[in-house]
């Protein structure tokens, strides 16, 4: 179960800001920013707006060795705060919850009632470096984290976006992800989806659709609905 978990709250924080968002009131689509710096100008500013975000989500994890992919979906909230707080409600093919709170991560497993609970207050830097990817981080912390890369403009399902390759500078990020590609809308100028590439080859693809922009969420969401016999088990 912990590899799992593992797994599962790598691809939560990795994909958190893979969202393919309608663009905010105010935004404007224009010409593409002739240089990186413009480009990372561009989405800060449309972050720095940026309050709660809901979504449907998918995510697909391709094993390249026996050529296998799996896929899962549900529902992902996030709500920006001093910590942000992160839901991902799994509703396909298994039924499960992730949940990061106030460095906090929850595992939730309805089937065997088990909560799996992790610290997560030494993986703070890997959450800054990782879940404020794409909005919430300044330009200069971003670089400092990754070297960040223009490849080319591409189109994905009519919306234009420019593609992004960062590589992980030295530190726990790289040791999860050897790349990240991101591809980010020209409209909304934030993340529409992610690749993330993994030591041997093997990578997540996310994307997110049927996505709300700073709507009210209720605190309900960002706790666990398990029953009071649940069993809670201290993974580290």
């Amino acid at each position: 179960m912990r590899n799992s978990f593992d797994a599962g709250v790598r691809v939560l924080l990795a994909t958190a800001l893979t969202l393919s968002l309608a663009p905010p009131a105010g935004a404007r689509k224009g010409k593409r920013p002739a240089d990186l710096t413009q480009i990372l100008d561009q989405m800060n500013e449309v972050s720095k707006r940026l309050k709660t975000i809901s979504a449907v989500l998918e995510y697909t994890k391709f094993t390249v060795l026996v050529n296998d992919k799996s896929t899962e979906s549900g529902l992902f909230y996030f709500r920006k705060g001093k910590t942000p707080e992160i839901c991902m409600d799994i509703q396909k093919p298994d039924t499960k919850v992730l949940l990061l709170k106030k460095n906090r991560g929850y595992y939730y497993l309805p089937k065997i009632k088990q909560i799996q609970e992790y610290d997560l207050n030494q993986k703070s830097d890997v959450v800054q470096q990782i879940l404020l990817l794409g909005f919430g981080t300044d330009p200069s912390d971003l670089k400092k984290a990754y070297d960040v890369k223009y490849l080319r403009e591409e189109d994905l399902e009519g919306d234009t976006n420019v593609l992004l390759e960062l590589v992980p500078r030295k530190g726990s990020v790289s040791n999860q992800f050897t790349k990240i590609q991101m591809w980010v809308s020209e409209e909304s100028w934030l993340p529409t989806q992610q690749k993330f590439i993994q030591p041997g080859g093997d990578y997540l693809l996310a994307r997110y659709t049927s996505v709300k922009m700073n709507r009210p969420l209720a605190n309900s969401i960002f706790e666990l609905d398990a029953p009071s016999d649940a069993k809670i088990v201290k993974m580290n």
